[in-house]
């Protein structure tokens, strides 16, 4: 395990070059930065705080610095914060197999960090496909994660028909953007000439403050022969979102590449299969569900959140934010930090 902390000027070498670029490229921020192993590589973290350990799981397309707003707030409320790069993002393992991305394996990464950082239990946190993996990791190891809050996506127990299948029709006449990210190496080339430019779009898109796709289509789906950015917002910047943050986020996928991130999507049959023995399981720990009145993946998902009382029957408190879209804890940092403490604190 290596270790290095930001600082305003320069500091010495950590040993670890993974680790000093991470402190080199993030903003300066009072953050530590580790590289733990687990049994299926390393894992990055960025750690701040004492107490009671709290993990940050992100999602699609961010990594541990979408969580910037809440290390410093869980760490005063008095617990030690530490937000992930998932595997296959900025400095933790990427591992070249498709199947290398599957729920079990970031399960296991969660686990493994805990036991890395000489923690037996933790409060988990995940935003995005973050919210499926901090579900799935308490769902499987309960033991071990005994709290669980849930950022923009619902929890919804595994069932139904395949996944890709369900995918294949979301889209009506135009194809739903989970099918596009299916095969390997097809989203990736749309993204990665520009990856800012990508980036930039994609957060905007599906911002709160979001404009309407110029041809009232939908930013999900992509036009037959198109791109799913040939609906992205053009030129503007999300409210949230600084140059700077920006420019962070770029760096990390242009150095990393995309594949890693958008392997998580084509695991999801492997997933539906692998967890078939947890059919319609609820998630039993104390929980807490924040999503955003302006979020489709909150929206869409309106019925689960009505299930959960069966679902989720842990549940402490739900909350939607009104005006609020996608990226949640970087559109409403006070919000949702308050709403986490009070949690974390109760």
């Amino acid at each position: 395990m290596s270790e290095s902390t930001p600082s305003p000027g320069p500091t010495p070498s950590s040993g670890h070059p993974e680790a000093d670029r991470a402190r080199a490229s993030a903003p300066a921020l009072n953050v530590k930065h580790r590289l733990v192993e687990v049994p299926g590589g390393r894992i990055h973290v960025a750690e701040q705080g004492t107490g009671p350990l709290v993990l940050l799981v992100h999602g699609f397309p961010e990594s541990w610095y979408s969580w910037r707003h809440q290390l410093p707030a869980i760490a005063a409320a008095g617990f030690r914060a530490v937000a992930i790069d998932v595997r296959g993002y900025g400095r933790s393992s990427k591992p070249r197999e498709v199947e290398a991305y599957r729920m079990l394996a970031h399960v296991a990464d969660n686990v493994g960090v805990v036991r890395a950082l000489g923690e037996r239990t933790a409060t988990i946190v995940g935003h995005d496909w973050g919210s499926p993996i901090a579900a799935n990791s308490a769902l499987l190891r309960p033991d071990v994660f005994t709290g669980v809050a849930l950022l923009s996506v619902p929890y919804t127990p595994r069932g139904g028909p395949r996944p890709t299948e369900a995918f294949a029709h979301a889209g009506g006449a135009e194809e739903f953007y989970v099918g596009y990210f299916q095969e390997p190496g097809r989203a990736e080339a749309e993204i990665e000439p520009d990856v800012r430019a990508w980036l930039a779009g994609f957060y905007a898109g599906i911002s709160g403050d979001a404009p309407p796709p110029p041809d009232n289509g939908s930013v999900f789906t992509v036009p037959a022969g198109g791109r799913l950015s040939d609906r992205f917002p053009r030129e503007v910047l999300p409210s949230w979102l600084s140059e700077a943050d920006l420019d962070f986020y770029a760096e990390e996928f242009e150095r990393t590449g995309l594949a890693g991130a958008l392997n998580r999507y084509r695991n999801v049959d492997r997933d539906w299969e692998d967890l078939a023995a947890w059919d319609g399981t609820p998630l039993t720990q104390r929980s807490l569900f924040i999503g955003g009145d302006r979020d489709a993946s909150t929206t869409w998902m309106a019925d689960a959140i009505k299930n959960y009382p069966t679902t989720l029957p842990g549940l402490v408190s739900s909350h939607i934010l009104e005006g609020c879209g996608h990226w949640i804890q970087q559109e409403r940092p006070d919000e949702v930090n308050r709403l986490l403490a009070d949690w974390l604190r109760a």
